[in-house]
């Protein structure tokens, strides 16, 4: 809050109307050991020209970097009117909407949200996000075994984000759901239709599709929907909402499309902000839309035939009986949402797809180039979206240590998720890299290979 609003003589009638007589005797029953007393730790306040100074003085201590990290995290440009809209005050204190149908602006933009988020994914419907992709996809796995009521096993192929993989198996562990992992190509980088066949006579209630996976490679995500749906089981689709500008959307994955898509909404106009906050999305076919977490919104007439928008579907434990609240998730991250809302909008379909090709592009252009380098090759042959990863003749660690000294972020050693991929770097590059950051990258990276 800007500032307290109650004056000393308020505080001091409250306290006598209910037989305290302060603050300290109001909460007389916290034990001492846990009360911290004085706060001798926090400096003398600052002016705002001082604050300042020292924020910019902070500031600068994490240095200026040409970013060439990606890893479930991207660097997009983002249109200044983005959040200069979504900060104005209509948006900014626009949050979760108890009396929802008061909230007709806030009801509308996130019917304008789920509308594009379904015609993003081909899928039927889209609730109104979740906290990021990787709950995201924990919450389809939960759906998935709601819906398919015989098996509680999960198929996730290891070329899924790892901390997705971490995520889901955080959450679901403790519902007795079993989390299997299924093996990559080493020479692709993608999972292989054919390695499917020793689960041939196992049941599972959903297979996870990573579509570009976390290697930046395109999956077969044809083959491995028809197969899930030859074996009973969901397909879920973990996607990046940029890639869908250009790449086939989960909706019309093989014969019958996916059933649920999830993925992480960073890219649609949120910025890098020292780790989020960041929102997830999902969006699923309409058999499947009662199982669905969070709060879906509609649209309707009022009895004067007037447009209105309601909350259709409420499916946490506040709205409905607990037994039957499909999640608790507790907030929609409205405010990241209504940014992507803005960015979709300003950017529009033709914006989308120029920022996907030129992202893909300068992918490719930056490989070809840091192939040239001896010692420098693609680890994998599968096709790549905006990311690749690259063996190196060297540790990956001090590469990148080194780079940074250069000013550059070089990209993500793998080494700590995937160590039987040795000296491996994942690199990204999007529309924000220029030819000159291109090859300045690859001078650098020449230099430090010696």
């Amino acid at each position: 809050m800007p500032f307290i609003p109650h004056t000393e003589k308020d505080v001091a009638e409250m306290l006598a109307s209910i037989g305290a007589k302060t603050i300290e005797e109001l909460f007389d029953e916290i034990p001492g050991e846990l009360i911290s007393g004085q706060l001798t730790g926090v400096p003398p306040g600052l002016s705002e020209m001082e604050i300042t100074r020292l924020m910019m003085e902070r500031a600068t201590t994490d240095g200026f970097y040409q970013n060439f990290i990606g890893a479930g995290a991207y660097e997009h440009h983002i249109p200044a009117a983005v959040w200069q809209i979504t900060t104005r005050g209509e948006f900014y204190s626009s949050y979760t909407p108890y009396q929802a149908e008061a909230s007709q602006g806030t009801l509308q933009l996130l019917y304008e949200y789920q509308t594009m988020m379904a015609s993003l994914t081909g899928m039927d419907v889209s609730n109104a996000s979740m906290y990021d992709g990787a709950t995201a996809l924990a919450e389809a796995a939960l759906m998935a075994v709601r819906s398919h009521k015989t098996s509680r096993r999960i198929l996730i192929p290891k070329t899924v984000h790892p901390v997705y993989r971490q995520v889901v198996r955080a959450i679901v562990s403790n519902q007795k759901i079993e989390v299997v992992e299924l093996p990559f190509n080493t020479q692709t980088g993608q999972i292989e239709p054919e390695s499917l066949s020793e689960f041939a006579d196992e049941e599972f209630a959903a297979l996870v599709i990573p579509q570009p996976n976390f290697f930046g490679v395109l999956e077969q995500v044809d083959a491995l929907t028809d197969w899930a749906h030859s074996k009973n089981a969901f397909a879920i689709g973990v996607i990046n909402p940029t890639a869908l500008a250009l790449l086939t959307p989960p909706g019309e994955w093989g014969n019958k499309g996916a059933d649920i898509a999830v993925g992480e909404g960073q890219p649609l106009g949120i910025p890098l902000s020292s780790g989020g906050p960041y929102f997830g999305f999902m969006a699923c076919k309409d058999a499947l839309v009662r199982q669905m977490p969070g709060r879906i919104i509609g649209r309707t007439t009022d009895l004067d035939n007037k447009p209105g928008f309601v909350l259709t579907l409420q499916a946490r434990e506040q709205h409905i009986r607990r037994s039957k609240a499909t999640s608790n998730i507790c907030t929609n991250q409205g405010l990241m949402v209504t940014a992507a809302t803005i960015y979709m909008s300003l950017v529009g379909p033709d914006g989308l797809r120029r920022i996907a090709a030129q992202s893909h592009a300068n992918t490719l252009e930056l490989v070809e180039q840091l192939e040239k380098i001896n010692g420098v090759k693609r680890a994998f042959s599968g096709p790549v979206f905006h990311e690749a990863a690259l063996t190196l003749p060297a540790p990956v660690t001090e590469v990148l240590s080194r780079l940074k000294q250069k000013g550059i972020l070089g990209g993500l050693d793998l080494q700590g998720h995937y160590p039987e991929l040795g000296n491996t770097v994942l690199i990204c590059a999007t529309e924000t890299k220029t030819p000159d950051d291109l090859q300045n990258y690859a001078g650098a990276l020449q230099q430090v290979l010696g």
